[in-house]
């Protein structure tokens, strides 16, 4: 589990890392800090740069090591496909980041939480492993049990104004959502490439 303080990390990372560090009160501390004298940081060596976009990924996924290392050796082990759209694919189809992605939870820690404590179905199947493979076609649905519980209660008002990106869907009358496609990176926040040249050292 990972303990260090969010607002330490993204001043590290980047605001990208976590949500609530993607603010303009975030912003605007981190301006003031540097005007009022924080020392200008050390040019980073190519494997400073690598070790920081490994970083990003872990803290971003919620991901140990192992399992971002696993990520890779697969992406880069699979044929017919660049080693970094797979890497990509391979965290966005994990299960909880799925949910995320559908705007039913307000981080991917909070819906790594609500898998783990069995509130979905998968192809009518309940799953309760945050890192869950999915693929395009799988079904996932809120657990019939689980519908009235207070995490869901707002949810009509919290999708009313977000935009899922385009290989989700999450259909409010059903409570369904779907995986349409395979996930396009879109993210300027990480680079994938710098991660992969991490791993083949």
């Amino acid at each position: 589990m990972i303990t260090k303080p969010k607002f330490k990390i993204c001043r590290r990372l980047g605001s990208g890392v976590y949500d609530k560090c993607q603010t303009a009160k975030f912003s605007a501390t981190t301006g003031k800090m540097a005007l009022a004298g924080a020392r200008r940081p050390k040019a980073l060596t190519e494997y400073g740069t690598q070790l920081i976009e490994k970083q990003k990924i872990r803290f971003s996924y919620g991901i140990t090591e192992r399992q971002l290392s696993n990520y890779v050796k697969k992406a880069s082990l699979a044929k017919g496909t660049n080693s970094a759209e797979g890497l990509y694919e391979g965290l966005e189809f994990r299960l909880d980041n799925a949910i995320y992605r559908m705007g039913l939870g307000a981080s991917r820690r909070a819906c790594r939480q609500m898998v783990s404590h069995g509130h979905f179905v998968v192809n009518n199947k309940r799953v309760t492993i945050p890192s869950y493979e999915l693929k395009s076609g799988d079904i996932i649905k809120i657990r019939e049990g689980s519908k009235g519980k207070k995490i869901f209660n707002a949810i009509a008002e919290k999708l009313k104004e977000y935009n899922p990106p385009a290989w989700v869907s999450f259909d409010m009358g059903s409570l369904e959502g779907k995986i349409l496609d395979k996930p396009k990176n879109t993210e300027s926040f990480i680079d994938l490439n710098a991660v992969l040249e991490f791993y083949s050292r």
